[in-house]
């Protein structure tokens, strides 16, 4: 079992990192909170030292999942991050695809609130879960949700220090390939994002994501 890997970050986008350890890189499945951590950390972005870059290691705590045709690593900069992830995919329904899509709608204090409060209305908006699930995931992990400690501001991962800023088309650009990544039709997926960028045409691409996960 993979504990964290830790290396090099090669290449990053709001779904995916690569992470160089060892001389392998490691193509690890990201929620959008953990892409809001990673923005700036990346290769491309590592300062010069002697003409040299200088990346800073970066370590993401792994979930493994196995399947018959795939063997997938899910990775999170916070442990209980992934204890949050992981309790979810314990509820029945919710595999690692939805469970990665509930945790890219919602931080983790975000989420864990939803569930001890029991409010199904918010987490049904979840591209996917529907009600019926919504409320399972509620049922099942309630005391479990209670019995977490996220700490810290549940809006920390999401202020204006160190995010992308690539401007209006390029934010665009980025939602809609995330979202494609994600599952969504990229004709729908536009729809959404230039609805969004009609109401706040200054909006970062993470929330720009965020919306459009509520909105398909």
């Amino acid at each position: 079992m993979i504990e964290y890997i830790k290396g090099i970050l090669t290449d990053l986008n709001p779904t995916e990192a690569v992470v160089e350890a060892a001389g392998v890189g490691y193509a690890i499945a990201i929620t959008l909170p953990t892409y809001s951590a990673l923005v700036g950390k990346s290769l491309e972005d590592a300062p010069l030292q002697d003409g040299v870059k200088t990346p800073t290691d970066v370590k993401l705590f792994i979930t493994e999942v196995i399947r018959e045709d795939a063997h997938e690593l899910y990775g999170f900069v916070e442990r209980k991050e992934r204890q949050l992830f992981e309790l979810l995919m314990t509820v029945s329904g919710v595999g690692a695809a939805t469970a990665r899509m509930i945790m890219s709608a919602f931080s983790a204090e975000e989420l864990r609130m939803l569930i001890a409060t029991g409010n199904t209305k918010a987490m049904a908006k979840v591209k996917g879960l529907g009600t019926k699930t919504a409320q399972r995931i509620i049922v099942d992990l309630k005391d479990k949700a209670l019995k977490l400690d996220m700490g810290g501001d549940p809006t920390e991962l999401f202020n204006d220090e160190g995010m992308s800023d690539l401007g209006n088309d390029g934010v665009r650009a980025e939602a809609i390939s995330a979202l494609t990544m994600l599952g969504f039709a990229a004709n729908a997926s536009g729809k959404a994002v230039d609805k969004i960028f009609k109401k706040d045409p200054t909006m970062k691409v993470e929330a720009v994501i965020r919306e459009a996960l509520k909105m398909l």
